[in-house]
């Protein structure tokens, strides 16, 4: 299953956590991190795992290697019904090894790389066992490295992220957050930069955001049908060059043709 949109809940507001869920999200993760302040940390927890234990099925975002709270999140990893574990601030292969070790055997583990320790690392972090797929943690990023700017600012981060990703052949990335919660335009265009450099999805913090990001990560009409006139072309040409639509068609361009395909199975 590919995931494309992960949503993030407080993980000290039970009140929504079926709301999330209801969103079609792809992935729902309940926050025990950024979105817990100190005082709520032990509370969240508590009530996390209450729903999880209900049978309720979502990912969690624990708190990172390096704070207070991480020992005693890491309890909830063995509940059946959790989709995967997400860590925060991952810098060192090791601070993934130690939760692989708790985890059940075959969870998914997601490292959200937010530093500057770890985007120079991320190679070594992507191909750690239990790896399913990176997360970018853009705005953490930009404070931790004092980049202002977006865009081209953080080109050389993502681009590390995505060829790390590809070397370790995992699913492509998650990139992060848009922050402008109300501006669909923006949202929209931050999916297309990130897309076309191969991120494979994106963070949410707002239920609006959900459905535009599932729909602009899959594959257009226009997309599937051109895919479908390059595989066709290629069935009956076999080895030979083919021309579709005009252009030439070489064997890269076929297989990603066939991976387009895939996604819409």
């Amino acid at each position: 299953m590919v995931w494309r949109s992960y949503l993030f809940v407080p993980g000290d507001r039970p009140e929504r956590f079926d709301k999330a869920v209801a969103t079609g999200a792809d992935v729902v993760i309940l926050d025990l991190e950024d979105a817990v302040s100190p005082g709520g940390k032990a509370i969240a927890r508590e009530k996390v795992g209450e729903w999880l234990a209900a049978g309720n099925r979502a990912a969690v975002r624990i708190n990172g290697a390096q704070s207070e709270w991480h020992e005693r999140d890491l309890g909830l990893l063995r509940h059946p019904s959790l989709a995967a574990v997400v860590l925060p601030k991952a810098e060192e292969p090791s601070h993934i090894e130690a939760v692989s070790c708790i985890a059940s055997a075959g969870m998914p583990i997601v490292p959200i790389v937010e530093s500057a320790a770890g985007i120079w690392n991320v190679r070594a972090l992507a191909c750690t066992r239990g790896v399913t797929q990176l997360a970018f943690g853009s705005v953490d990023f930009q404070l931790d490295a004092g980049i202002e700017g977006e865009g081209e600012a953080l080109l050389y981060a993502r681009s590390r992220l995505v060829l790390a990703s590809a070397i370790a052949r995992i699913a492509p990335p998650i990139d992060g957050v848009t922050t402008a919660i109300k501006d669909d335009d923006q949202l929209r265009r931050d999916i297309a930069a990130a897309r076309a450099l191969g991120f494979g999805g994106k963070l949410c913090i707002h239920p609006r955001q959900v459905a535009i990001v599932a729909a602009s990560f899959r594959p257009t009409p226009d997309e599937i049908a051109r895919a479908h006139r390059i595989v066709a072309a290629a069935e009956v040409a076999g080895n030979g060059a083919i021309q579709v639509d005009g252009k030439l068609i070489d064997r890269p361009m076929v297989e990603r043709a066939r991976n387009v395909l895939a996604e819409t199975v």
